[in-house]
């Protein structure tokens, strides 16, 4: 087998393609150069994982809020600060 790492996406192709059946996946996986093993465990990764992708909002939901937390510590900082100035600190 080679060892050539293979992008997300081109995991994503290649488990898909075991999906569809067109080809035996002893076939697939010498045509990747990957074990049946590999296969499995990407398919199993996308099966168990894959749900993530419908989330409402997902990581780009959780992206804004972490934003929204940093803007207002940075706000909470500005003011803490002036009030240190003012009190001559």
């Amino acid at each position: 087998m080679n060892k050539k790492k293979y992008k997300a996406k081109e995991r994503l192709i290649i488990v898909l393609e075991g999906i569809k059946g067109n080809v035996s996946l002893g076939e697939l996986c010498n045509q990747y150069g990957i074990s049946q093993q590999t296969y499995y465990n990407w398919r199993d990764r996308l099966l168990s994982e894959g749900s993530k992708i419908f989330s409402y909002g997902g990581v780009d939901r959780e992206k804004e809020v972490l934003k929204q937390e940093v803007s207002r510590l940075k706000e909470t900082v500005g003011e803490l600060t002036m009030e240190l100035k003012k009190n001559d600190w």
